[in-house]
């Protein structure tokens, strides 16, 4: 059974670059890799996956020229964890994105987090580098804040982004606006150097995103095998979009900041063929997480058919779009439904739970036919499922279901509406399976030490490297740690 979606993501890569005969002497150039990496895009947000306006014609194609993974999974429903994941290769759980302060909260990195992924960690450019690539990250790092954190640290050569998520603006005074980076150094703020009109959503920052992406591209094409990671943010709230693609869309500015984003993406595969290196390119897109429908319809996406959305365990939080595209190496046209991960054999029966510290279950779907929550869960009354309620399912309190699990069949049931009856045969039969999986995964989960217990408002933005350069550093107060409080 894959049970463990993230290390999943990138073992497929260890597994294309080891197809491509890296190391091996004598052999051809191994493949350059692209991870475009969404923030907040729900299963429902691309044509191909069914989105009505079809407004993202460059992924639909790369799609039709590609492979489609209709069931393809995030390993946590929030930016942080599923990232660390996504670059580590192992749950939050182990890799320390997670916090003990509250029962099963999600938890992930604001400014005032004290903690971040651990040297102890090894990430995705860390084992490329190894073997000669040079890599960029490109848009939200989000993996902490602190200059022990930085990704130049942590495998990267390059960074053109920053390292929160662009909320503000701040006064600058109780909090500061966030950073942006050029590499070692921050080269101006969010909403200072780098605007984005809250009233009109006008920003020009994934056009700078992709002229950063093109340059790069360009500088390595003949010099090294390259990894580029390009993590852009304009579909999470506040959304936004740069003057010639704001009211453009049928969708709102959501939809005008998923047109550009597409349409970044399809100039980025375009230059890729100029070069002469589409065939030696494989690349990746998916997102961090569901659709964020606490902000929809104008500012959040849609996860298609299935419950709820991103801070969920449910379908809508963690089952992400996702496509790979390498021409002479994919066939055209493909759909691979066995998550991803290119195993084959029969089916198994698919595990799902929300995190519970130290005990965390993991989720797994391979061809979708139980999916099973064991805590269900709406925080401090906020309703992350809006017009979705579903009796005995959705909740606005903490419901332990450990004993008696809820069960959905997805092969008939894709939006969790019908929990198996408990008295029926074929939830006794479920059960047995999942619970086996469930025990043995425990038996060997090693939890790493957690990252998201502590914060201090001194560790803020404050004074990040090359803030004296720019006269913005600004002076923190005092430092006084304390216990983070988890109100999401």
């Amino acid at each position: 059974m894959a049970a463990v979606v993230a290390a999943t993501r990138w073992w497929r890569l260890l597994l294309v670059l080891s197809a491509g005969g890296m190391g091996a002497s004598g052999a051809p150039q191994p493949p350059n890799i692209l991870l475009l990496l969404m923030d907040d895009m729900g299963w429902g947000d691309l044509g191909v996956y069914g989105e009505p306006s079809r407004e993202t014609p460059n992924l639909d194609r790369m799609a039709a020229e590609g492979m489609l993974f209709p069931n393809f999974y995030s390993a946590n429903p929030l930016c942080s964890p599923s990232r660390a994941a996504l670059l580590t290769g192992r749950l939050p759980i182990r890799n320390g994105f997670y916090t003990t302060n509250a029962h099963a909260r999600n938890a992930y990195t604001p400014q005032e987090i004290v903690g971040g992924i651990p040297d102890s960690e090894q990430l995705l450019p860390e084992l490329l580098k190894k073997a000669g690539y040079v890599s960029k990250i490109v848009g939200k790092w989000h993996l902490g804040h602190r200059p022990q954190f930085h990704p130049l640290k942590h495998g990267f050569d390059e960074w053109f982004g920053s390292p929160n998520c662009h909320f503000g603006p701040y006064d600058n005074k109780a909090r500061p606006n966030i950073p942006v980076y050029r590499d070692w150094e921050m080269v101006g703020r969010y909403y200072e150097e780098f605007p984005i009109n809250l009233k009109t959503g006008e920003a020009n920052l994934t056009q700078i995103y992709l002229q950063e992406a093109l340059d790069f591209i360009k500088r390595q094409a003949r010099r090294h095998p390259f990894f580029l990671y390009w993590a852009v943010d304009a579909t999470h709230a506040p959304v936004y979009a740069s003057k010639p693609f704001l009211g453009t869309s049928q969708r709102g500015r959501y939809g005008d900041a998923a047109r550009e984003i597409d349409d970044s993406i399809g100039k980025m595969l375009e230059v890729l063929h100029d070069l002469h290196i589409a065939d030696n390119t494989f690349v990746f897109f998916t997102s961090d997480n569901g659709a964020a429908l606490i902000s929809a319809p104008e500012q959040g996406g849609s996860n298609g058919p299935f419950l709820c959305g991103k801070q969920t365990t449910f379908e809508g939080g963690m089952r992400e779009p996702a496509l790979a595209w390498w021409p002479g190496h994919i066939a055209a046209g493909q759909v691979r439904t066995l998550l991803g991960t290119g195993r084959q054999g029969p089916p198994q029966p698919p595990v799902r739970g929300s995190r519970t510290q130290a005990d965390e279950v993991p989720h797994s779907c391979s061809q979708g036919l139980q999916d099973t929550p064991f805590l269900l869960f709406s925080l401090q009354g906020i309703d992350f499922c809006p017009g979705q309620n579903v009796s005995g399912v959705t909740t606005h309190n903490l419901e332990d279901h450990t004993k008696l699990p809820l069960i959905f069949h997805l092969g008939r049931d894709p939006g969790e509406r019908f929990p198996l009856s408990f008295a029926s045969a074929e939830y006794q039969e479920a059960l047995s399976r999942i619970t086996s999986v469930v025990q043995q995964h425990q038996e060997a989960l090693v939890p790493g030490q957690p990252q998201l217990n502590v914060c201090n408002w001194a560790v803020m933005n404050w004074a990040p490297p090359g803030c004296e350069k720019l006269g913005k550093c600004l002076t923190p107060p005092e430092s006084i740690p304390k216990k983070c409080l988890w109100s999401h």
